[in-house]
């Protein structure tokens, strides 16, 4: 991750703000490289005097936009077909589950990407449903630029303002990461344990019709 960072430097005071867009389009296609690092970053570099706050936040959300572009299509590329042939070869998983969510997603598609791009572990994700559901392109653009700005504007601010303190962003915003993380595995647990359960039982069992009484 430190060479990582490294290379994000040299990238953002080499090309200026343009590469807090390039560092960011990366962040959201590869979430291994955390928004909560890269961003707090741009705004440190920003007090540097290498580019102004503005240009920071501005190209953070184009890039960020870019990203979430690529993972749209390859949502939509996917198709939902795919991905329920994919889930019903996972064991425990069934193209039911698959449609059922796309089906929520259709419903409140607009809240998700807007909301998402402020979860961290969820920012990149939301993407590929909204690519599924084939959301219309300027709706995901809209909420996807919205929700990106404020989170971006939040965490390069706090990098600006903290100057070489900017790390402690990351702490802070990695505790709210965990607990995504924590109730996303435990999500992830209810349902395995379900279909176990389910398996194990064989299927919901069908009442048996009431005997007839003989009559007196």
């Amino acid at each position: 991750m430190e060479a990582v960072l490294d290379w994000v430097v040299l990238v953002m005071r080499t090309v200026g703000s343009p590469g807090v867009g390039l560092a960011t389009a990366l962040e959201t296609v590869f979430p291994p490289v955390p928004s909560e690092l890269v961003l707090p970053l741009a705004g440190y570099t920003a007090s540097e005097g290498y580019y102004s706050l503005v240009a920071a936040i501005a190209w953070a959300t184009a890039g960020s936009l870019v990203g979430a572009l690529a993972l749209y299509w390859l949502g939509a590329a996917w198709g939902l077909e795919r991905v329920c042939a994919l889930a019903d070869r996972i064991p425990l998983t069934h193209a039911e589950d698959v449609r059922r969510a796309v089906a929520w997603f259709g419903r409140h598609g607009r809240t998700a990407v807007f909301a998402g791009r402020l979860v961290p572990g969820v920012r990149s994700l939301v993407s590929i449903p909204a690519g599924i559901d084939r959301m219309p392109l300027p709706t995901f653009c809209a909420y996807t630029t919205a929700g990106s700005l404020v989170w971006n504007a939040a965490l390069i601010l706090a990098g600006y303002e903290l100057g070489e303190q900017w790390h402690l962003v990351e702490a802070y915003v990695g505790g709210v990461g965990n607990v995504v993380y924590v109730l996303l595995a435990a999500v992830l647990v209810v349902v395995v344990a379900r279909r176990l359960r389910h398996r194990v039982s064989g299927g919901p069992r069908r009442s048996r019709p009431p005997r007839s009484q003989p009559p007196r």
